[in-house]
């Protein structure tokens, strides 16, 4: 593998670099929405499987009688 001297490696960072597509401030924005609502979803998820598990356990080890 060919060594690149450093100025010609800064060169090359920049020319990959301007090949980005980068996204606009609103699908920046849309994104992170959707982040946060899934995380919102995920939360709410697994909290009623936290509860459900609970209520399971609690039944089994307390007896059905309460």
């Amino acid at each position: 593998m060919a060594k690149t001297n450093p100025f010609d490696f800064i060169q090359q960072v920049r020319s990959e670099a301007a090949k980005v597509t980068w996204p606009t401030r609103k699908e920046t924005m849309i994104t992170t929405a959707m982040v946060f609502v899934m995380v919102l979803v995920a939360c709410l998820f697994f909290f009623v499987a936290d509860q459900a598990m609970s209520w399971v356990v609690r039944t089994v080890l307390l007896g059905f009688g309460g």
